[in-house]
C-alpha cells in the first residue's frame, strides 16, 4: 500500500476533518482514505456508460442494440398509477 504526506494543511481543514472523522466513528486517517476513495470512484453515469460500451463491444450488430433501445418507451408513455389522474 502507498503512503502520502500532505504538507501545509490549513489548521481549519484539519479541525473540520477531525470533527468529520469523529462523526463517522473513524480515525482521521480512515476518514481521509474514505474521502479519497469516494473522490476517485466512478460516478453512476460513468459506470453506466462503461457498461453500455462493454455491451456494444460484445454485440455483433450495433443496429440491433439501437433498435432495442428505440423500442423502450419513454417514461411519459407509461400508464399513470391507478387512482391518480394527470391533465395532459
Amino acid at each position: 500500500m502507498a503512503t502520502i504526506t500532505v504538507r501545509d494543511l490549513d489548521d481549519e481543514v484539519r479541525s473540520r476533518l477531525r470533527v468529520r472523522a469523529a462523526e463517522n466513528g473513524r480515525s482521521m486517517e480512515a476518514e481521509v482514505r474514505a474521502i479519497l476513495e469516494e473522490a476517485v470512484r466512478p460516478s453512476r453515469l460513468e459506470r453506466r456508460r462503461a457498461a453500455l460500451a462493454r455491451f456494444r463491444a460484445a454485440a455483433d450488430n450495433d443496429d440491433a442494440i439501437d433498435e432495442l433501445m428505440a423500442s423502450i418507451p419513454p417514461r411519459s408513455s407509461y400508464p399513470a398509477p391507478r387512482g391518480i389522474e394527470f391533465d395532459p
